[in-house]
């Protein structure tokens, strides 16, 4: 028996902060500063800063799994200022739902159905039915919730597209504001700015 959607994905939003705390809990034990991992990540942030960061989150704002939250909390945790981060994130983030809303939006119920299975399509368009803009903002408030697919959902059922701008863009800027002082904090912590 399949499990239902909403149930599989918090039970991911559940693994993905369990394992997120314990990333932490062995960096902070063990010294990792000078590992290759580190050390390409620190001169990634280095190299291509803000706009690596703006480029690499439109992509996780499509379906592509890149892990926004992760990028944002480890680009403040190596220095970047969680401010701007979090604006050019949301930016860069929106732009990638845009994308999804605008291919669904054209498409139509085919392309969505296409790319994320029928069964997938009828459980959350039910729900959708039942809640609407609710569920998608409640969605974007949860940083690990693949927030990405439901704005396949927002394009399919033709929702106005500045209401989609607005409900995209502010829970994420919370999210990621969040998570660039949490990552700032924590580089501080871990003694790796």
């Amino acid at each position: 028996m399949k499990m239902p959607l909403i149930k599989s994905s918090l039970l991911l939003v559940v693994g993905f902060t369990v394992l997120g705390l314990m990333l932490i809990f062995l960096l902070k034990n063990f010294s990792f500063n000078d590992l290759p991992f580190f050390l390409n990540v620190k001169s990634f942030i280095k190299k291509y800063g803000f706009i690596g960061v703006f480029f690499a989150t439109i992509l996780a704002g499509t379906i592509v799994p890149l892990g926004s939250p992760a990028l944002i909390t480890a680009a403040a945790s190596f220095g970047l200022h969680p401010m701007y981060l979090a604006l050019i994130s949301t930016i860069g983030f929106t732009i990638g739902m845009v994308i999804n809303y605008m291919l669904a939006y054209i498409l139509g119920k085919n392309y969505v159905k296409k790319k994320i299975g029928e069964n997938k399509f009828n459980e959350v368009s039910f729900l959708w039915m039942k809640w609407g803009w609710i569920l998608y903002v409640i969605a974007g408030f949860i940083p690990t919730f693949p927030i990405e697919f439901l704005s396949l959902f927002c394009g399919v059922f033709k929702m106005r597209f500045n209401i989609f701008l607005i409900l995209t863009f502010i829970p994420r800027f919370i999210i990621f504001m969040v998570l660039a002082y949490f990552g700032e904090w924590l580089g501080g912590w871990l003694k790796i700015v």
